[in-house]
């Protein structure tokens, strides 16, 4: 049986992290490609990475590139490219910026690897998810989003410092946008079958979930540059399940009509939207469905809100997107 290959796009902190979880887990080839001014940069972290494979005891091909035609016929694709918003920059700037950016790099893989599963990294996410999606040409089901991963993991985290217990025993869920949008769900939330709400306090919940939110920025804080190993790590989690057809449910960044309201009836006419999927060698293989409360279906049509503000952005700067 031949080996999986996965391409990672952008060879930064989230690229090489990614690419380095994915020769952990020896889930395939990979190929680390950036843009030919950090072909070096590139290469030069794929070299290094090669090397680890002796003494960490992994064995794959791990290649580092500026020229697209060395992804061809990759399995999974995880798209990092694109840039940080930085002091001043408006939301519609850093949109600008960086659906160009996503845009070129979903064309050169759908002309190299037509039969791709995309998962997209970069941000603002669900505006360059929907970009992969337009650019690309491919059906929704092979376009996802990562940012559930990342944000479950924080909360679990979170719950685990609070708790004094290990991350491994505690479940969570969570839906909607990255960030302040998305939507915690404790009453979906347990650790090893216990109910969050028979374990924390009310008070103590809300505390952890509103770390998860502005997890992000409190890392940026810290150093001074976006997290890049959770995010990887997320994005792997992912790649992993597709590349073993895990059949996993995880919470990314789905295209979505009727499910959870997004946009009833409007056959043609979703977005991409976090939710709970089950992931496999299909990619997105299906939406699970749950029964929402009132205030956990208003937080929901919220976020769902902001996402379709980004969209519409995007359409506005960019009318050949819509």
């Amino acid at each position: 049986m031949s080996r999986a290959k996965i391409s990672v796009i952008g060879a930064g902190n989230v690229g090489a992290t990614c690419a380095h979880w994915a020769a952990a887990k020896e889930l395939g080839d990979i190929v680390l490609l950036d843009i030919p001014d950090r072909a070096g940069v590139a290469k030069g972290k794929a070299l290094d990475l090669a090397c680890c494979g002796p003494i960490e005891e992994f064995d794959c091909r791990i290649t580092g590139t500026s020229d697209y035609a060395d992804t061809a016929n990759s399995d999974v694709v995880i798209i990092t490219a694109g840039l940080p918003r930085k002091p001043g920059m408006s939301r519609d700037d850093l949109i600008q910026t960086n659906v160009k950016i996503v845009r070129e790099v979903a064309t050169q893989v759908a002309a190299h690897s037509p039969k791709a599963i995309l998962i997209v990294v970069s941000n603002p996410l669900d505006a360059m998810v929907y970009t992969a999606w337009k650019a690309s040409g491919f059906p929704t089901n092979r376009i996802l989003g990562q940012a559930g991963c990342l944000d479950v993991a924080r909360f679990r985290t979170f719950l685990g410092m609070e708790l004094g217990c290990s991350v491994e025993d505690i479940q969570a869920l969570l839906l909607g946008g990255h960030g302040d949008d998305m939507v915690p769900l404790p009453r979906f939330t347990s650790v090893h079958g216990i109910p969050i709400t028979m374990l924390l306090a009310k008070d103590k919940i809300d505390a952890c979930m509103q770390r998860a939110k502005v997890g992000g920025g409190e890392i940026v804080q810290l150093m001074g540059t976006s997290a890049y190993y959770a995010p990887a790590s997320g994005s792997i989690q992912m790649a992993e399940a597709i590349v073993k057809d895990k059949k996993r449910i995880l919470p990314c960044a789905a295209y979505c009509e009727d499910e959870f309201g997004v946009s009833p009836g409007q056959k043609g006419a979703g977005y991409f939207v976090g939710v709970p999927c089950v992931i496999g060698k299909g990619g997105m293989e299906r939406i699970v469905g749950l029964q929402l409360d009132a205030e956990e279906s208003r937080l929901m049509a919220e976020s769902v809100s902001h996402v379709k503000d980004l969209v519409t952005t995007v359409r506005r700067i960019f009318p050949d997107l819509g």
